[in-house]
């Protein structure tokens, strides 16, 4: 029994601590009406020390690990200069579809308003500033003192001075070793930190849920069965409308022949949810679509740590979640402010499980939102990160065709059919 028990993975009992919480606060909600039991000893104190302390917890990480993710992965991308023209394309692809799928999100929620019902006005100090101009915006980004940003949490301006870190490690790479070195062992040790804060989930999603719903009763599920559907929408419309919109613009392909080839590759993305583990399959798969192995053994690894297009939609819905159920409307500044720092992200995205839910604190953090409703949404994040995890991958390999079609480096017959595909080993390839 309790080697059963040591075998259910975090995100289980993620999902666990979910239930539980929901359970536990309807039946305080509606059954346990002395005041003194229910309000002073549970709600105000043993659920807000659990829950309060592990939302302080995620925020302890955010500042160090996104800085040490963003340096680390802009520095590691130096091969792009011998790559030219394919690594450049590559990234601004996947930036452009980032970009894309967070704003769609954004539409999403808008309209399905996911956290509207959920009266949260009263449980958390709201920060945001709506009136802000694009131009301050921008101008926000740049620090006047980066080392006050770091020790602020003022986001924008952290991420800008580490992609600017990060740009001149790749460019002074062997007079810099040492510097190099020290991001590197700083940004895993923050990845093993995120491990180690991680374990504590499910008794801090557990105290969330039985907070907010022994105050609020079934008032709140509603909600919640919104967020996951602006979610799944956001990440059926960019898998099977923004992906394959792209490949027919710039390549003129069949998406639909793909997808018939790739299903196998989204199931096993979706099962494992990691987009690590599916790189080999991937590389494979593209080889018998006829993509070049010079351009698939670049983009899909690149892809795997940089292009976190359903991650970006999890926030986008997160944010306007949190905003409507604050009862904040969130301004244009404010929206721009969110699809940016969700981009910048995706770069400095920890090869960690749920660190989508860590990122998000930077993504609140950025316009001001209390992270606590993190917590509401933390327990369903696993089923939603097994769909996010296949729409990466997805947005892997479509990218990977359009690049190597539009290099001249891919077998267009081979693609449709008309020939068969190369019998070469991927030996070297799968080491990825």
């Amino acid at each position: 029994m309790i080697e059963k028990v040591k075998k259910i993975s975090l995100g289980n009992w993620m999902l666990i601590g979910m239930l539980l919480g929901f359970l536990v606060g309807l039946l305080l909600n509606f059954y346990v009406q002395n005041p003194f039991i229910k309000n002073v000893i549970l709600i105000d104190n043993v659920f807000y020390l659990g829950g309060t302390g592990f939302i302080k917890l995620m925020k302890m990480l955010v500042v160090p690990l996104v800085f040490f993710s963003i340096v680390v992965g802009v520095a590691s991308i130096s091969d792009i200069k011998k790559i030219g023209a394919i690594g450049g394309t590559t990234i601004l692809i996947y930036l452009v579809t980032t970009a894309i799928a967070v704003s769609v999100a954004l539409m999403i929620a808008g309209v399905i308003q996911p956290g509207t019902g959920l009266n949260m006005s009263g449980l958390a100090q709201a920060n945001v500033t709506t009136n802000t101009t694009v131009t301050d915006t921008i101008l926000g980004m740049i620090p006047d003192n980066p080392f006050s940003s770091l020790a602020n949490g003022d986001m924008l301006p952290v991420i800008i001075f580490g992609l600017l870190v990060g740009i001149i490690l790749a460019k002074l790479r062997e007079e810099t070793q040492v510097v190099n070195d020290f991001f590197t062992q700083g940004n895993k040790i923050m990845m093993e930190m995120t491990r180690i804060v991680m374990k504590f989930a499910p008794i801090g999603i557990f105290c969330l849920m039985a907070k907010t719903f022994a105050s609020l009763g079934f008032e709140g599920l509603l909600p919640l069965a919104k967020y996951v559907l602006c979610v799944l929408v956001g990440l059926a419309i960019q898998a099977f409308v923004v992906y394959p919109s792209l490949m027919v613009i710039a390549t003129r392909l069949n998406p639909i022949k793909f997808f018939k080839k790739f299903i196998s590759v989204m199931f096993f993305a979706f099962s494992s949810s990691t987009s690590n583990a599916t790189i080999p399959l991937n590389l494979s798969k593209l080889s018998e679509l006829g993509v070049s192995r010079e351009v698939s053994s670049f983009t899909i690894p690149l892809g795997a740590t940089i292009n976190m297009d359903g991650t970006a939609i999890m926030q986008g819905c997160a944010v306007m979640f949190a905003s409507q159920a604050y009862g904040i409307d969130l301004g244009m500044s404010a929206l721009l402010t969110v699809v940016f720092t969700a981009v910048m992200a995706s770069i400095g995205t920890a090869g960690v499980p749920s660190v989508g839910l860590i990122t998000l604190n930077m993504v609140f953090n950025s316009v001001g939102l209390p992270v606590d409703a993190i917590g509401i949404i933390m327990g369903i994040d696993h089923i939603l990160d097994m769909f996010r995890t296949a729409v990466n991958v997805t947005g892997d390999a479509i990218c990977t065709i359009i690049v190597s079609f539009r290099n001249k480096s891919m077998d267009v017959d081979v693609f449709n059919g008309k020939k068969a595909p190369s019998e070469e080993s991927w030996d070297d390839i799968t080491q990825f």
